[in-house]
C-alpha cells in the first residue's frame, strides 16, 4: 500500500519543526532566559535531589503556551544526569499506553507528560498509585476470567506540563510536589533570546531589530523565534540579509502585526466588543460568532494576551473592552449606547 502523501508532507514539516526547536533550545539553566523564580527553585529542587543521590519528586509545571515548559523539562533532566522520555495527554488514550510509558523507565527517569490535563480519567486513576508507591495494577482479560496483576515500577520522576491548570483534578494536582508557573517574559529578556537564537542560525540582526522583535511577540519565546524566522526570509529577499529596526518593522507589517503585538484576530476581537456590541459584557460564544472563530481558540489563544496587556476584562456578566483598547481606535471615551426598544441613548458603566 503506498503511503498517504498528505501524512508524509506533514510529518516532515513536524520533523523540521522539532528539529529547529532542538537546535535553538537551551541545555542548562544558565542559558535559559528569563523565569528567574522559577530556575530558582528548579536549580535547588535538582540540587538536594543529587547531593541525596535520590530522584526528582514529581513536579508540575503550568502555564500560556510556548513559554519553555518543555525546554525547562529537558534542563531538568540534563542537570540531574538521567533520561527523559516524553509524551501527551491526548495520546495516552488507555491505561496499556500508561503501562508501557512507565515499565519502559529506567531507576531515576524522567517521564515528561504535555497537555496533562487532557488525560483521560481512567488513565489518570492509574497515575495515582503509580506516583505514590511505584507500582501500577493492570486488569487482565474480562467477566469471570478478569484478574488484577501488579506491576513495580522503577522510582521515576513524573513532570507535567498544563496550559490550562484548572482544568487538572485535585488529586492528581495534589501529588506533584512541586508546581511552578511560567509568565510572559518581558522584552529585555526576549531581547536576549532573539539575539541567541540569531548567532545559532546565523542570522545578522542588530539591537535596534532584535528590540522591534522583542516587544512585537506577546511576551512568547516561541513567537519571537517565528518572527525572527520570518524577518529573517524578508531581509533576505528584501533587505541584503540584515535585520535592523526598519525591516523588522517592515516584516512585521507584512503580517499584520502592530506595535503593541496584536495582530489581526485581536483587533477584529476588540472591533467586535466597541462596536457591533457597544462596549457592553458579552460572553465568548458570542465574540467567536461575531469575529469567525472557536470560542476556545479565542479563549486560549488570543484572551490572554488582550486581558495580560489591559485592552479585555472579564466580568461576571461577561468580556468587555478597557479605556486602553477605546483609545487605540481613535475614540476619547466609549461610545454611546441606545437602550433597546427606546430611542433614547444609556450611558455606559466605566465600573
Amino acid at each position: 500500500m503506498s503511503a498517504d502523501p498528505e501524512r508524509f508532507v506533514t510529518s516532515t514539516l513536524a520533523k523540521k519543526d522539532l528539529e529547529f526547536e532542538n537546535s535553538i533550545r537551551p541545555k542548562s539553566f544558565s542559558a535559559f532566559p528569563g523565569q528567574n523564580k522559577v530556575k530558582e527553585r528548579l536549580e535547588l529542587y535538582v540540587q538536594a535531589a543529587k547531593e541525596r543521590k535520590e530522584p526528582l519528586g514529581h513536579f508540575l509545571l503550568s502555564g500560556p503556551p510556548g513559554l519553555g515548559k518543555t525546554t525547562l523539562a529537558y534542563i531538568v533532566a540534563n542537570e540531574k544526569g538521567t533520561g527523559i522520555k516524553t509524551s501527551s495527554g491526548p495520546v495516552i488514550e488507555k491505561a496499556g499506553d500508561l503501562a508501557g510509558l512507565l515499565t519502559s523507565l529506567q531507576e531515576g527517569e524522567i517521564l515528561f507528560i504535555d497537555e496533562i490535563h487532557r488525560l483521560s480519567t481512567n488513565v489518570e486513576e492509574y497515575l495515582y498509585s503509580a506516583m505514590e508507591d511505584f507500582v501500577i495494577d493492570i486488569i487482565i482479560d474480562q467477566g469471570p476470567n478478569a484478574r488484577s496483576v501488579r506491576l513495580n515500577l522503577p522510582h521515576f520522576t513524573l513532570v507535567g506540563a498544563t496550559t490550562r491548570s484548572g482544568l487538572l483534578s485535585a488529586p492528581l494536582r495534589s501529588r506533584f510536589g512541586l508546581t511552578l508557573r511560567l509568565d510572559y517574559y518581558k522584552p529585555a529578556e526576549l531581547r536576549q533570546i532573539i539575539h541567541r537564537t540569531g548567532k545559532i542560525l546565523n542570522i545578522e540582526i542588530d539591537d535596534g531589530g532584535a528590540i522591534e522583535l522583542a516587544g512585537r511577540c506577546r511576551g512568547t519565546p516561541r513567537i519571537a523565534n517565528n518572527l525572527l524566522r520570518w524577518a529573517r526570509d524578508y531581509a533576505q529577499v528584501k533587505a541584503d540579509n540584515k535585520i535592523n529596526r526598519s525591516v523588522a518593522s517592515s516584516a512585521l507589517e507584512m503580517l499584520d502585526i502592530d506595535k503593541d503585538g496584536l495582530d489581526e484576530m485581536d483587533n477584529r476581537i476588540l472591533e467586535a466588543l466597541i462596536y457591533k456590541f457597544n462596549c457592553k459584557p458579552v460572553g465568548i460564544k458570542n465574540i467567536a460568532v461575531a469575529v469567525g472563530e472557536e470560542d476556545g481558540t479565542i479563549e486560549e489563544v488570543y484572551e490572554p494576551y488582550l486581558i495580560q496587556e489591559g485592552f479585555v476584562v472579564r466580568t461576571p456578566q461577561g468580556r468587555t473592552v478597557t479605556e486602553k483598547a477605546i483609545k487605540r481606535f481613535g475614540l476619547e471615551k466609549f461610545p454611546e449606547r441606545r437602550i433597546p426598544g427606546s430611542s433614547g441613548l444609556e450611558q455606559p458603566n466605566l465600573l
